[in-house]
């Protein structure tokens, strides 16, 4: 396996997001960035040692650069499941330090882990003693009490010594009781300036931050302060955000697809995993936002919404709904008169 330089990857990442960011979302997004590092959900060190580990591990090539991103705290099996990553073909593991649910308090791992640098470091170190890829850290900035700039670096400081040089910072401390997971989104005051400061006190250190940021010219601000960034939520929202990512932040001239392009780009892909037996709506769900403030958008979302589910629903679905929406110059008033 060829090892790959993510540090030019890291400039954007889009977030590990349970429940979302699957094999057929990322091969979606992969249509409109090719520059982008993509992460999995979390997949805890539990269900790929005792689970089906096709099915958390499996993905199509195109996705690189790719990241599994593991939730867990033994480090031996953290091992295990890093050499797992590295011979299914990922170019990155990394730790889960930042997710606050009681789910995975219960499990000794996420969030509450802050409060282990040593059983951190321990994994880190364990991680890399079986695999050339890089082994990362997204952490957030503290927890419940415990969130001073000392607490943080003291953090940062045990786990690099053991050999982590990439972390990823949600720039919001998690209240590990009290707030959901979703509120720990958003309830936490966001603090961009302390990773910032992370960034001056390690130089060595690749730092990217993650939280709040809502647009590529965000991203542009927050790489005149740290080496990386990372999007979540907006990119569920409006995917073709990604569409700009390789020509504004990685500096390519190529000329990404249209809307319509991706779409049309997804039929066979969407056939094939049919074909497998992947229901249809489990995958138009993530192109619902994909003409999102565009002419069109409404209809693309109800069309797909109230028809995708149905039994037998097929891949004709999709080209139904897309010739609800008006391509680049044509009217939505065009497209309506085409359909009746």
């Amino acid at each position: 396996m060829t090892q790959v330089d993510l540090s030019h990857a890291h400039r954007l990442s889009v977030a590990p997001m349970l429940e979302w960011t699957n094999r057929d979302f990322r091969y979606f997004i992969r249509l409109m960035t090719r520059e982008s590092l993509l992460y999995t959900e979390m997949v805890t060190t539990g269900a790929l040692l005792h689970g089906d580990r096709a099915r958390f591990l499996a993905h199509d090539e195109m996705e690189g650069p790719l990241s599994l991103q593991l939730g867990g705290s033994n480090p031996a099996e953290l091992a295990e499941c890093a050499v797992m990553a590295e011979d299914w073909g990922y170019d990155e593991v990394n730790i889960n330090v930042g997710c606050p649910s009681d789910r995975v308090q219960s499990g000794m791992f996420g969030a509450c882990l802050m409060a282990e640098p040593q059983l951190v470091a321990d994994s880190v170190a364990a991680m890399q003693s079986k695999v050339k890829i890089p082994v990362t850290v997204k952490t957030r900035l503290g927890i419940d009490d415990q969130d001073s700039y000392e607490f943080l670096t003291q953090f940062i400081h045990a786990v690099s010594v053991a050999g982590c040089e990439t972390f990823i910072l949600h720039a919001r401390k998690a209240w590990l009781s009290g707030l959901s997971p979703k509120e720990n989104r958003d309830i936490p005051p966001l603090n961009y300036q302390r990773v910032y400061d992370i960034k001056k006190d390690y130089p060595h250190l690749q730092i990217s931050v993650n939280g709040g940021i809502q647009s590529l010219e965000e991203v542009q601000s927050h790489l005149q302060h740290v080496d990386g960034t990372m999007l979540g939520r907006v990119i569920y929202h409006d995917p073709y955000t990604m569409a700009a990512a390789d020509s504004s932040v990685f500096g390519k001239t190529n000329q990404g697809l249209s809307r319509h392009e991706v779409v049309e780009a997804m039929l066979p892909y969407i056939a094939q995993r049919m074909d497998l037996g992947r229901s249809l709506n489990s995958i138009t769900r993530h192109l619902l936002g994909l003409f999102q403030g565009q002419p069109g958008a409404k209809k693309w979302r109800r069309y797909l919404s109230e028809n995708a589910n149905l039994k037998g629903a097929r891949i004709e679905i999709i080209e139904q709904a897309l010739a609800l929406v008006p391509e680049s110059g044509t009217t939505v008033e065009q497209v309506e008169r085409e359909a009746s």
